[in-house]
């Protein structure tokens, strides 16, 4: 006796939908995008915060925050750690700014590099009627010498 064990009909679409290319394009972009948080998070807090905080009056960006509600510490973490609810926006925004910039250039480079195929198209309509002109002169040569060609109707 053998046990022959039914595969469900949910199970061929599935790896008919997780093996189509968008799945994986998808779950690519997800490992690279995380990857690129960190970069973008570390060009913010490493490089364009102090350069802005230079260019404003060495103001320190990450150390600029607002307490929504609680007592100030005198840094971020000891305001974080008492409990204080801080704002971090201008920071997140920043980042965001960022993400969606070297998106956009990212994508626009990939258009450019992306050769779309040719379609192939038919025939104008001028070309259309320059084929019938000559398929009529050719008609027309192809009569005997002497007859007179039939009238063509349009």
């Amino acid at each position: 006796m053998s046990l022959s064990v039914k595969k469900p009909g949910w199970l061929g679409d599935f790896q008919a939908f997780v093996a189509r290319g968008n799945v994986i394009d998808l779950a690519v972009g997800v490992v690279i995008g995380a990857a690129f948080t960190t970069i973008v998070t570390s060009l913010v807090d490493d490089l364009l915060n102090p350069i802005i905080g230079l260019l404003v009056g060495g103001i320190d960006f990450s150390n600029l925050f607002v307490v929504l509600s609680g007592e100030r510490g005198p840094s971020l973490d000891t305001t974080r750690a008492s409990g204080a609810a801080v704002g971090r926006f201008i920071n997140a925004v920043i980042k965001f700014i960022i993400v969606a910039f070297a998106v956009f250039w990212l994508v626009r480079l990939v258009r450019r590099l992306y050769v779309a195929p040719e379609k192939v198209a038919g025939p104008t309509r001028d070309q259309v009627l320059l084929e019938e002109i000559r398929d009529e002169l050719r008609a027309a040569r192809s009569v005997a010498p002497g007859s007179v060609p039939a009238p063509q109707t349009p």
